[in-house]
């Protein structure tokens, strides 16, 4: 396994069939091999020879090697024996055709940890939401780390590089509301909205929080109501998993969900 120092240094080696499956599914990657725990072969008989199926398909090997081999190429002790070393995803940059006509996205801005990334992501993608933008500097180059905590999410997401304000830009000439999640004297609470598709949504990080551009471009600020006095900050993760699954009920009611 990885030292801590490490282990966000290679993007390329997804754990687990979770991350494998879902890098199979997503189509934004190429797998280049797989790798499985020789001595686990039989306890994981079918999920070997589905990969070998797939590898004849999509042209890549899979091989069985020592456990000690994989240990040393992971981060987590959860894949279970199996790992793929994959190609690098190359992000496109936003454009206006990209945008859905009636959609959901999101921007993620400022969230200074992958786990915590992967943790939004995970979250978003359950919420129904449509597409995901970044600023140039994130966390994807710890694709394997981000896979594993979005539990595959990222890779089936349309991911997309953008400056924020930039992307609110696009979303308003679109016809979409852009809503910035902010705690700010302005905001009003996400449950006294009436917020629909199409909408964009800016969450940033903890301590960063949306850039001041961004959050010019913003048409309403939300923030969440607590069930007692407590200053601090919820993590990207809550407020993302929160504010979007608000956004899906409300769309319920009009069958934009």
């Amino acid at each position: 396994m990885k030292k801590e120092a490490e282990k966000f240094t290679d993007s390329r080696i997804m754990e687990g069939m979770t991350s494998i499956r879902a890098v199979l599914e997503g189509k934004h990657r190429n797998i280049e091999r797989i790798l499985f725990d020789r001595e686990r072969e039989t306890a994981h008989i079918k999920e070997i020879a589905y990969l070998k199926h797939r590898g004849e398909e999509l042209g890549f090997e899979v091989v069985g090697c020592d456990r000690q081999a994989i240990d040393d190429m992971t981060v987590g002790n959860s894949h279970g024996g199996i790992i793929a070393v994959c190609s690098d995803r190359i992000l496109p940059e936003l454009s206006a055709g990209d945008i859905s006509p009636d959609g959901f996205w999101v921007v993620l801005d400022g969230i200074e940890d992958p786990y915590n990334f992967g943790y939004c992501l995970r979250s978003l993608y359950a919420a129904g939401v449509d597409g995901v933008i970044l600023p140039p500097r994130n966390w994807l180059s710890a694709a394997g780390v981000v896979c594993r905590a979005s539990a595959g999410a990222s890779e089936r997401f349309d991911i997309y590089i953008s400056e924020p304000a930039k992307a609110a830009e696009m979303m308003k000439k679109k016809g979409y509301t852009v809503v910035a999640a902010d705690k700010t004297d302005e905001a009003i609470s996400i449950y006294d909205t009436d917020i629909k598709r199409p909408v964009f949504l800016m969450i940033g990080g903890e301590k960063r929080g949306i850039n001041r551009a961004a959050l010019d471009m913003c048409d309403i600020t939300v923030m969440l109501d607590y069930g007692r006095e407590f200053r601090a900050a919820l993590s990207a993760a809550s407020a993302a998993s929160v504010i979007a699954f608000e956004i899906f009920r409300k769309g319920r009611s009009d069958g934009k969900a």
